[in-house]
């Protein structure tokens, strides 16, 4: 496991030793000095340091994962077209929305399709700005298969948590799938050390929370996403060893995202 940040009373100056002007939040495996996010490399446990791996095959720091988040940039793309083919649609809302009676008459497709919807340009251009932020952190450093699967997941949990806390409410969005991010991200920065509150990803949990419990905001879907999020987000996280373990996490992941399909359709039919 990667050495978290030590209590203050250990002396221990926790400033990368490559890069003394900037913080460190984690220290290198093998020589257990402080190194900071352009110094951290990936290992099959924890973080090593530039030195420490010299001469070993080419390896990838954290600031070096530079593939493009096509996964990312793909799910923006649909609920910016869904959004805009929808301008001067009335029913689009009516034929998309998610709410327990539709699903339970046979439109199972709202458990999806409601991730996708967006009633207002506020609405969609604030989650699409989260989406894009946290999927260029978390794209890159899972893989797009698996940050596809996740994001599926999160997507899934949040229409369960509207089935399950407003089943009579027409509701939209992709904030469950977006606060399913923000919990796998948590997730995954504190197994690698990471202050989440520094991060700045803390306080953003935090102040979406709170503004979650605003008349006309889908707390349900919130809190069944960040939940859902977490979940899978554990998964990712335990089975991240070699490739062989992720394609098991991965197939868990499906595996839960199917399960929670399972349960909206059974929920949708059973209201609590």
């Amino acid at each position: 496991m990667t050495e978290p940040v030590p209590d203050a009373d250990e002396r221990y100056e926790w400033h990368c030793y490559r890069h003394p002007a900037r913080e460190a939040g984690v220290k290198c495996r093998r020589c257990e000095r402080p190194i900071c996010p352009d110094c951290m490399i990936a290992a099959p446990v924890g973080f090593q340091c530039p030195e420490c791996v010299k001469g070993a095959p080419a390896v990838r720091t954290m600031r070096s994962l530079h593939r493009e988040p096509y996964v990312t940039m793909a799910l923006i793309a649909i609920n910016a077209v869904i959004f805009l083919g929808g301008q001067g649609q009335s029913n689009q809302t009516r034929q998309l929305g998610l709410d327990a009676f539709d699903v339970a008459h046979g439109d199972w497709w709202r458990i999806v399709t409601a991730g996708f919807l967006h009633f207002d340009v506020l609405h969609i251009v604030f989650n699409m700005l989260i989406l894009w932020w946290l999927g260029r952190m978390l794209e890159p450093a899972l893989g797009r298969v698996r940050f596809g699967v996740l994001y599926a997941v999160a997507l899934l949990a949040g229409a369960l948590g509207v089935l399950l806390l407003e089943p009579n409410a027409i509701t939209g969005g992709a904030s469950g799938a977006v606060f399913g991010l923000m919990g796998a991200a948590v997730v995954l920065m504190r197994r690698r050390g990471i202050d989440v509150m520094q991060s700045g990803l803390g306080g953003l949990l935090v102040i979406n929370l709170v503004l979650s419990f605003r008349p006309g905001v889908s707390i349900g879907g919130h809190l069944g996403g960040l939940v859902g999020g977490a979940v899978a987000g554990s998964i990712l996280a335990a089975t991240d060893d070699d490739a062989q373990q992720r394609v098991l996490g991965t197939v868990a992941c499906v595996a839960l995202a199917l399960a929670i399909v399972g349960a909206c359709l059974w929920v949708a039919s059973n209201p609590v």
